[in-house]
């Protein structure tokens, strides 16, 4: 392909034709194009056309975003923070999105309040508290299972020696125990109940 008048910022692709560079227009690309004055503008606030590419601006109190927008300069975006934030007199706050989080020295992300241990968990009795990332749930104890029973959910005593979960001796007896069991050797053994000779 042979371009007679040449292709300042560009390629010949055939006869006397060019392909420009990003940023030149014109028969022999040989002009800027005014990027400022396209449809739709590439920058939201202040536009300044350079030679071959344009700049963007942003009006005071803005911060240029990498894709031309303009973000206020104490969004949440420039702070940073892991779940949000909201700006109260003027002042940037990261914020934690349960009452079981609360903000790390950073001031950006969001650590775990152990309600368990820290007591603001309310477990009945007969539960034990399981701390969660954010929360805390009530489990029933050890030996107690889950049930429903008249109408609502409790946590009742597992019977280990008919479930067969006890850990007795073959030559021992198993004796239920509220939320646990005891072994006791038969008659003519002697030990634990655990062991039996």
């Amino acid at each position: 392909a042979i371009c007679g008048h040449g292709c300042k910022y560009g390629e010949c692709m055939g006869p006397n034709k060019c392909k420009c560079f990003p940023g030149f227009t014109g028969k022999t690309c040989n002009q800027d194009l005014n990027e400022c004055g396209l449809s739709p503008r590439p920058c939201e606030h202040r536009c300044m056309n350079t030679h071959g590419s344009y700049k963007c601006y942003c009006l005071n109190g803005y911060m240029l975003m990498p894709d031309g927008t303009c973000a206020s300069s104490r969004t949440c975006a420039i702070v940073n923070c892991q779940y949000g934030c909201e700006e109260v007199k003027g002042e940037v706050q990261c914020l934690c999105p349960s009452s079981g989080l609360q903000l790390g020295p950073n001031g950006r992300t969001c650590i775990d309040i152990d309600e368990c241990s820290t007591g603001k968990a309310a477990c009945s009795y007969n539960r034990r508290c399981i701390n969660t990332f954010g929360s805390y749930y009530c489990k029933c104890q050890l030996g107690y299972e889950l049930r429903y029973i008249s109408g609502h959910y409790d946590c009742v005593d597992v019977n280990e020696c008919v479930t067969n979960t006890h850990r007795c001796n073959l030559h021992a007896e198993c004796l239920n125990t509220e939320g646990s069991f005891k072994c006791r050797c038969k008659k003519g053994y002697r030990g634990s109940g655990f062991d039996c000779a």
